[in-house]
């Protein structure tokens, strides 16, 4: 499981709108890339607010269970990996933010 929220101020940039049904692929493929994750545990959303003019136009956010190979490291490398992403699909800069998952108390269905 990771759920990546990607936050996009399209309305300073209507474009990047266009791009986030691919960009949301690209990102989930690095995800099950780098952190062994299936497909079909990821969920992913974009989207669209209103942010101030001096804060990043995109801000991604991941929530995601801890494991022994996810280490601070390892975690800052996929970080880089989803912000390049974010700029190759849009042009724009990102901020990338991670929260690690309790997985005691962690609950999902689908």
């Amino acid at each position: 499981m990771p759920n990546i929220k990607l936050y996009v101020d399209m309305q300073r940039h209507p474009e990047a709108r266009g791009q986030m049904p691919a960009l949301m692929a690209d990102l989930r493929d690095i995800v099950v890339q780098t952190l062994g994750v299936q497909k079909a545990a990821c969920q992913l959303a974009a989207i669209e607010v209103a942010g101030l003019a001096d804060q990043p136009p995109v801000n991604l956010e991941m929530s995601y269970l801890p494991a022994p190979a996810r280490t601070r490291d390892r975690m800052e490398q996929v970080a880089g990996l989803l912000r390049d992403a974010v700029r190759q699909a849009t042009g724009l800069h990102s901020a990338v933010r991670f929260t690690a998952l309790d997985g005691s108390t962690y609950l999902a269905t689908k």
